[in-house]
């Protein structure tokens, strides 16, 4: 197993804590110098806060062990392509990588329907791999939208 596959099994693990707490399952970890020194999912429905995306989180806490804002040195670990606001975060820390799961076509940033990551106006570029245990993600989030429209069908029937 390679390190990208050992590290997105732990962004994974934490998709896998926002679906049990209702969230949308995204995780994230952020690594420097081989070790993990942030992990976060979604917690936008629990803290009441749009701005909760698993990456934010995950930024801010990296940010405070770093004791720096500039997270060069630093990849970030995503279960799913992050969307505008967390590909800008990205770019403004300074992260050196970003590896994705799998993409998401709706709201996707880092090269579905925007690339910030690689906009050539903005002072920095992050690195962008993407398809490590794509499956797995994309699982996850079948799964939770799947059950989230049984759920609301089996409330209110149509009729």
């Amino acid at each position: 197993m390679n390190d990208d596959t050992k590290w997105m099994r732990s962004a994974l693990r934490e998709a896998a804590k926002a679906a049990s707490r209702g969230e949308v399952p995204v995780g994230a970890v952020v690594v420097y110098q081989g070790k993990i020194i942030s992990r976060s999912y979604n917690q936008v429905e629990g803290k009441c806060d749009a701005l909760a995306h698993a990456e934010i989180l995950a930024l801010r806490r990296a940010a405070k062990k770093l004791g720096r804002w500039r997270l060069t040195g630093c990849t970030l670990y995503a279960t799913l392509e992050p969307c505008a606001m967390c590909a800008g975060a990205l770019v403004q820390s300074r992260i050196d990588r970003l590896v994705i799961a799998c993409r998401d076509p709706k709201f996707g940033a880092c090269g579905s329907i925007f690339d910030i990551t690689h906009e050539k106006r903005l002072n920095h570029r992050v690195e962008v791999a993407e398809g490590i245990l794509a499956e797995q993600s994309r699982g996850l989030l079948v799964n939770f939208f799947r059950a989230k429209r049984k759920n609301r069908a089996e409330r209110w029937p149509s009729g």
